[in-house]
């Protein structure tokens, strides 16, 4: 891939609209020429671009103006085809064949069109469950995807319809070969957009030269006959399978193949990891597919090199005879952009320049009075492409002076895609000095210093100018050292792998010098011949045939430089005109260029060409090139046969050219293979599927003096069968012989031993890789049908990207794809290979268009491939990486896509469809049951799992608040006793103290509540109180106990969201039955306001009273209730479901809960705590309004709204109070560590100072979330933070306190108070999905971290039962958490949202066991482990780990997951993701994720989303959505609100900045 996108396919295209081109003047269209290039390049803004094209064109609009534009592009057609009629009088049996000028043939896209048509009549999505496609039709098209196929605006030709014929493959009578060659009647051309047209199965190619029939004729008229053509070819199919050993003539028997090679395992991709997976459905290989039935191949030698007389004995010596007796002859001419030639440099010139500049290197640059550089260095060689030259005597004053010359591309900016690269391989070949001409250095970056910048990864160099006035000439004695070509390295030339590594292969003199014999043999050149050459000069074919074999035999090379090209596409063929070249060596893509623009020339000729070198023919896209350029130019002198494609490496050089011919070779093949058979290595000409073929032309012959083999791919390289497809391996003196400082690499891939089935070595001579893949045909030749880099291995299957990007193009190219701009790579995600695909989409698409194309797209691949596509990104025009010569650069864009950095404009994703290996879902097993577990865990030595707290009863404690049953008594007595003694202190946001109560004011305000309740209501009455955080909330719920009403605290509504907040008001106070309000004066005004009015219905509210000013009235008596278990006060929460629950307090569990924290927190009246919490439910209610009247301790009050304006207020706090223990919830600390993590320093100096801290507990109902406490820790550790002070707490609605976690330092410690430290036990994460807990080492894959919630407070009880049986677990098994305790809630006053739920879940007793016990369920799901630790009594300590609530678990694929570990893993994905929520929604899983980042990275999240998903949990996501920071909903205590944001989604109420649904 990477080689092919290098040399890319140009971005540049000439007419600006098929029928305006025809009347445009020249001088026009090279402005038109011009601005495309500007825009390709991003010089000029797409405004701008269509302004000046506009006034361009202006003069030229009324000419063709109401003519059908489809009538244009037929003219057109008709125009081109006649000048083919009158041009080949030989016309055989041709029918309507005009080449489209993209690769494109219009049966390709025919083959697209058919396989589309079948989807949409099936009217339904695109089906989950592949099986492969036959479609009766033609086959699917092509643009060669260069990454820069086709201008937008190049009006492609439509092809009328193609009917094509065969003749018999002469000369042979081997049935399998001619029914094989014979296949070519289907005409076929491919996905791979290898379309065939000329399809002259064998014979002379002049036989079936290409004719247009009668251009009118009609082009359904051809389809039909097309199509009974094709039924008719049918008839012949022979029942057995092909006998496709008949590939090479040899054998025609089966050979039984010895079984050795069945070691082998299967495909790459495949075999690794299935184990990982618990329940991995492996996939087995499929029964039906095809295996190879041939022979064993035998190795194919190529023609001995001929013995040359006078040839001479190194390259070098070559230079020096051409420079010494023929001084005046051209060795090569350069051209400027505007095709004219600037200079001829002469092999007199080339020998002298290059000896000044060889001497001068080693002679007169020196560092410390050492020469600089030494024989056998390395030197790089930055020219750019358009200076030949300068290059030509670079590289010979390099070999001259004995250096290694490492040709590279000139870096234009210090971010090039790929250029770190380049630096990492000049560092490793030790390069210090780059060579380069005036102008180039004139041109590259600089440093501040005007030195030329180091770009990012490279070595530090020193730039030299090899034109400027530093190279001096050699005195007279000075003679370079002319040796016979030996083993040292002569050069290095780089190659890119598919991950975008940069390797440098070296190649030594001696395989230089017989390269360059070996293609003088084969191309049969003669000294002073005439060659023009389009590609790079620096490497591969470019290099070999420009540089090296024309200097062998003095040939005059006209170099094109590929800026010219981008001009006029028809450069070369004119300088071929001009100079009479024999020889041109091009690409596909410049013979496809020429097309465009050939129309302008009437008088071109291209009969001189004996042959054109098509260099990269191993592409699956050179054949349709090659026949619409023979089509075309047929006419112009032309002759077929000149057409010599070639197959080459950077490795192996030229492995395989057809021969000119006048060498008397055989005639060139084609072949038709099925798809499906090459996706399992298997050569099948195509019988049915016409969709999914593949058209091949041969590659010529083997080198001379080469041996090669086929070998398989992967693993030990075993010849492959003659039926089978593999990699191509070259034994000859010519090839490169390593990765400079790479040994295990050079091995593997030049020192390879292919072997029998039987393990023996085919020849004592090593191997080079070629890295094509292909098989040997008959006649000996060659065929390519891909590249290891371009190899993607799904489910066991082998795709190549070429095809694939191919049979994108195809649909509709010219009106979606940005110049045909698109890339394919396969990226691994679940131990498999995913196809992903990106394209740069024009920049005028509509989102419908690219929705449909995307789609339609998908659709082709599936159909023609029978593969599916996981992702489709489309990004704005330009914005893909390029690589030198205008390419896309794949690994880069790779690279970008898998770190989030592509910033696409569109995504599909699609991986229902593809990803096929995804565990079994989980079978629940019949449980066991509960009696036979208990027998089970003992027979195991489990014990069951329970634990408990201190036991009350033991306690002897000096406690006097004992003495009263009732909470309000309490406060009565302290009133009495301590009057003055400070109960509560509220800050505000200053730091400053905003209000205060002792026990006496507080008593008193009570009072004052309790007057004017007792007038208004009857005992018992529910009274609703909407305070904000402070004193009065805490009075009035003493007030409403004192006058025997029932208090229920509500969050009062924010003002500037009462949309949202008032409703839950509302809900509250009407759930609840409250029949009065009691509220501040403000908010009584805002329940009252227009605004609440258009929440919520204001008329339906109960009586408001607003208690900020109450008359000092004494109530007459306080009510005493009649027994303690009587109701105390409701207590309303919505749960993270979004399920509004309110529990019952009774008076006796409101005592025991403060006692029991008490107790565990050791609070008495000289204790300050710190609580920065909500005070409206659970424990942050106990903690504000119960704890300190029962305990005496003086409360130092934060609301955590109050925050929000001054982070530092609460740990400022702390400090300042000296506070011992202090409570928080996580959103406080998310608060702190988000806010104040870059303030630490600023508050040491303000003198915040934490060491006083003991105990920070974080109160929550949740899994401890470790990566927050952790960071909290670590952060305010300079601020002397004890790491152990941090901890965490666990209750829920049925026990708003099961553990507290006090941690002691220092003395309480050893006086036997404290409990342990908490413990924190890494989890397998997959055990977890099926209940199960496994312990595993930190670190471990798939490992969770879970810490203990704290230690189980006194009086409470907890063991661990299972959901389902409702039977007692043993230790460490995941069950429900159920706990006993006397301050259990004595049940739900009412569920809002689900009625159901339960009284249960209050009063439950074991189905086995201890089953007299009354547990309270708690919903959550956890375990209990004894430790090694032993807490103060000496007993051994249970550590009680909470996973999660048993409400939120996603059911999925039939285990249970936890939202927040899909979450973490989602937030980890990429830098930009601030926060994270899952929930399902019918079956699919729904993502939301809030991007931080800038908005273009929104649709980079979701493949990462996808990705991370599958990849840690086995889990498809089916919606990702994007939203903006702060959308996903967060309750009070910091958990997120999942159901809320679900029923937004449903609602369509997120605003979301994109919503991906993967299909």
């Amino acid at each position: 891939m990477a080689e092919r996108s290098s040399t890319g396919l140009l971005t540049m295209m000439l007419e600006p609209t098929p029928a305006v081109a025809m009347t445009l003047p020249a001088e026009v269209r090279e402005k038109l020429a011009e601005l495309e290039l500007e825009l390709s390049e991003g010089d000029i803004t797409q405004k701008g671009y269509e302004k000046k094209r506009g006034k361009l064109l202006a003069p030229y609009i009324p000419q063709i103006q109401g003519v059908d534009p489809s009538l244009q592009i037929d003219n057109r057609i008709q125009a081109s085809s006649q000048v083919a009629l009158q041009g080949s009088k030989s016309n055989k049996s041709r029918a309507a064949n005009t080449r489209d000028e993209r690769f494109r043939s219009d049966l390709h896209t025919e083959a697209v069109q058919a396989a589309l048509a079948k989807y949409k009549e099936r009217k339904m999505p695109m089906p989950s469950k592949r099986r492969s496609v036959l479609v009766q039709s033609s086959v699917e098209a092509c643009t060669p995807p260069d990454t820069s196929s086709a201008s937008e605006d190049e009006g492609s030709l439509r092809r009328q319809g193609r009917l094509t014929t065969s003749t018999p493959y002469q000369g042979h009578s081997h049935p399998a070969v001619e029914h094989w060659f014979n296949r070519v009647i289907q005409g076929s051309s491919t996905s791979s957009s290898a379309s065939s047209t000329s399809s002259h199965p064998g014979g002379r190619s002049v036989t079936t030269t290409n004719t247009t029939a009668h251009a009118a004729l009609n082009v359904n008229a051809a389809a039909t006959a097309l199509a009974d053509l094709m039924a008719h070819t049918q008839l012949d199919n022979h029942s057995a399978p092909p006998d496709v050993t008949g590939l090479s003539e040899r054998s025609s028997h089966h050979a039984e193949r010895p079984h050795v090679a069945s070691v082998r395992g299967v495909s790459r991709g495949f075999n690794h990891h299935t184990s990982v997976m618990e329940t991995a459905d492996v996939q087995q290989p499929d029964p039906n597919q095809p295996k190879p039935e041939g022979q064993q191949m035998c190795p194919l030698e190529g023609e001995p090199l001929g013995v040359v007389t006078n040839w001479p004995p190194s390259l070098p010596a070559a230079l020096q005879r051409w420079g010494t007796t023929q001084p005046k002859s051209p060795c090569l001419t350069a051209l400027d952009n505007a095709g004219k030639p600037v200079y001829t440099l002469t092999y007199g010139k080339l020998w002298t320049r290059s000896q000044k500049l060889a001497y001068t290197l080693l002679n007169k640059l020196s560092s410390r009075n050492e020469p600089l550089l030494v024989p056998g260095d390395r030197v790089a060689l930055v020219f750019p492409n358009n200076d030949p030259v300068m290059f030509m005597v670079a590289f010979y004053g390099c070999l001259l002076a004995e250096l290694v010359p490492v040709p590279i591309e000139v870096p234009l900016t210090r971010k090039d895609a790929g250029s770190q690269q380049i630096g990492f391989l000049l560092g490793s070949c030790g390069v210090t000095l780059a060579l380069t001409t005036d102008a180039c250095q004139k041109g590259l970056p600089k440093a501040q210093t005007g030195e030329v910048a180091t770009f990012k990864g490279w070595p530090r160099l020193l730039w030299f100018v090899t034109d400027g006035k530093h190279v001096v000439k050699p005195p007279k004695d000075w003679h370079p050292p002319i040796r016979e070509a030996s083993n040292d390295i002569a050069y290095i030339e780089y190659k890119t792998s598919k991950e975008g590594s940069t390797m440098g292969i070296t190649v030594s003199h001696s395989a230089m010098l017989a390269h360059c014999h070996a293609l003088t043999q084969a191309c049969g050149y003669t000294e002073g011949e005439t060659i023009t050459n389009v590609l790079d000069f620096k490497r591969e074919a470019g290099l070999w045939h420009g540089v090296l074999t024309s200097v062998m035999n003095r040939m005059h090379v006209i170099s094109i430089p590929y800026s010219l090209m981008k001009v006029n596409p028809l450069s070369w063929i004119m300088k071929v005109h001009t100079y009479k070249a024999r020889v041109a060596v091009v690409k596909s893509r410049d013979m496809h260029w020429s097309l465009l623009a050939q129309r302008d020339q009437r008088d071109i000729s291209l009969s001189s060409l004996r042959m054109l070198i098509v260099a990269d023919g191993a592409n699956p896209w050179s054949i349709s090139s090659c026949d619409a350029f023979l089509n075309v130019f047929q006419s112009r002198g032309l002759r077929p046969e000149v057409i010599c494609p070639c197959a080459s490496s950077s490795e192996a050089m030229t492995v395989a050219i057809r021969r000119p011919p006048e060498m008397g070779v055989p005639p060139p093949g084609k072949a038709v293979l099925s798809m499906g058979g090459l996706s399992h290595g298997v050569i099948r000409v195509d019988t049915e599927e016409k969709l999914s073929v593949l058209t091949v032309q041969d590659v010529g012959q083997v080198m001379p003096g080469a041996l090669v083999c086929v070998v398989r791919a992967e693993g030990i390289p075993y010849l492959c069968q003659t039926d089978e497809v593999g990699e191509i391996c070259v034994s000859s003196g010519s090839t490169g012989v390593a990765y400079y400082g790479l040994p295990g690499m050079t091995k593997n891939i030049f020192e390879t031993v292919p072997v029998t089935p039987s393990g023996i070595p085919i020849s004592d001579r090593p191997f080079t890789r070629t890295s094509l893949l292909g098989f040997v045909g008959p006649d000996s030749l060659v065929f390519v049908v891909g590249k290891m880099d371009g190899l993607m291995v799904v489910s066991g299957r082998r795709h190549n990207a070429d095809d694939v990007v191919a049979t994108a193009l195809a649909v509709e190219p010219m009106k979606f794809v940005y110049r045909g701009r698109i890339a394919v790579f396969s990226v691994s995600v679940l131990h498999d290979e995913r196809i992903v695909v990106v394209a740069e989409q024009r920049p005028d698409a509509s989102e419908e268009d690219s929705f449909q194309w995307m789609s339609r797209v998908l659709q082709a691949i599936d159909s023609i491939h029978q593969v599916g596509v996981y992702c489709l990104a489309l990004v704005p025009a330009n914005t893909l990486p390029k690589a030198p010569l205008g390419g896309i650069h794949i690994s880069e864009t790779k690279q970008r896509f898998l770190e989030g950095a592509l910033h696409p404009c569109n995504v599909l994703m699609c991986p229902h469809t593809c990803v096929t290996n995804l565990p079994k879902p989980r079978q629940k097993q019949p449980e066991v049951g509960p009696a036979s577990m208990i027998v089970g865990n003992l027979v195991a030595g489990k014990r069951i799992a329970q634990a408990c707290g201190r036991d009350l009863g033991q306690l002897e404690d000096n406690d006097q608040a004992r003495k009263f049953l009732y909470i309000q008594d309490v406060l009565q007595w302290r009133a009495q006793a301590t009057p003055d003694h400070p109960l509560f202190l509220v800050l505000n946001a200053k730091g400053t103290v905003s209000s205060s109560a002792s026990c006496l004011q507080l008593h008193k305000r009570a009072e004052r509540v309790a007057a004017a309740l007792m007038g208004r209501l009857n005992t018992g009455d529910h009274v609703a109180l909407v305070y904000p955080p402070g004193i009065d909330l805490i009075a009035t719920f003493y007030g409403c106990l004192y006058a025997g009403c029932v208090p229920v605290t509500v969050r009062p509504p924010h003002p500037q969201n009462l949309a949202t907040t008032l409703p839950t008001v509302k809900m509250i106070v009407e759930v609840s039955k409250s029949v009065c309000i009691l509220t501040t004066q403000a908010i009584t005004k805002l329940l009252k306001s227009k605004e609440a009015a258009a929440a919520v219905d204001i008329k339906s509210w109960p009586t408001v009273l607003d208690t900020d000013d109450l008359p000092r009235k004494k109530s007459p008596q306080m009510y005493k209730p009649p027994t303690p278990e009587m109701l105390a006060y409701l207590d309303f929460s919505v749960s993270t479901t979004g399920i509004l629950a309110g529990v019952k307090m009774s008076h006796a569990a409101t005592s025991a809960l403060c006692r029991s924290i008490k107790l565990q927190c050791e609070l008495y009246p000289s204790r300050q705590i710190a609580i920065c919490l909500d005070p409206y439910c659970g424990l942050g209610f106990a903690l504000w309004c119960l704890c300190s009247v029962y305990s005496g301790h003086q409360s130092i009050l934060v609301p955590p709204l109050e925050l929000e304006s001054n982070a530092s207020l609460w740990l400022a706090a702390v400090s300042q109070y000296k506070v011992r223990v202090t409570f928080c919830s996580y959103s406080v600390m998310e608060m702190c560590t988000k806010g104040l993590g870059s303030q630490t320093e600023a508050l040491r100096l303000r003198n915040v100072n934490l060491s006083c801290v003991r105990t920070c507990m974080v109160v929550a109902e949740e899994r401890p979330r470790i990566a927050l406490t952790q960071s909290f820790s670590k952060i305010f550790k300079d601020l002397g933070l004890s790491p152990r002070a941090v901890s965490t707490t666990f209750g829920c609605r049925v026990n708003v306190a099961i553990c507290l976690q006090p941690n002691r330092l220092g003395k309480l410690a050893e006086q036997g108070t404290a409990g342990p430290d908490p413990t924190t036990v890494y989890v397998d994460m997959r055990a977890l999905r099926h209940d199960r807990v496994r312990l595993v080492e930190r670190g471990s894959p798939h490992s969770l971290p879970l810490m203990e919630s704290g230690k189980i407070l006194p009086g409470v009880k907890v063991i661990i039962a299972n959901t389902e049986t409702k039977g007692p677990l043993g230790d460490s098994h995941l069950g429900e958490i159920w706990v006993s305790s006397p301050h259990n809630a004595t049940g739900y006053y009412t569920v809002y949202g689900e009625e159901a739920l339960h009284a249960d879940h209050f009063n439950t007793k074991l189905s086995f066991g201890d089953t007299q016990t009354v547990w309270a369920r708690t919903g959550y799901l956890g375990f209990l482990r004894r430790t090694e630790l032993t807490d103060a009594s000496g007993e051994r300590h249970d550590a009680l780990y909470v996973v999660g609530s048993l409400d939120e678990t996603l059911e999925l694929r039939g285990m249970r997951y936890h939202p927040i570990d899909i979450e973490t893993s989602v937030i980890r994905s990429h830098k930009s993701i601030a926060e994270c929520a899952v929930f399902t929604w019918t079956n699919l899983l729904v993502v939301v994720v809030e991007l931080e980042g800038s908005e273009q990275e929104a649709l980079d999240l979701v493949a990462l989303v996808t990705n991370v998903v599958l990849e840690e949990h086995y889990l498809i996501v089916g919606v990702v959505v994007v939203v903006d920071p702060g959308v996903i909903p967060i309750n009070s205590r910091g958990e997120k609100q999942r159901m809320h944001l679900r029923d937004g989604f449903l609602a369509d109420q997120l605003d979301p900045i994109y919503v991906a649904y993967n299909m």
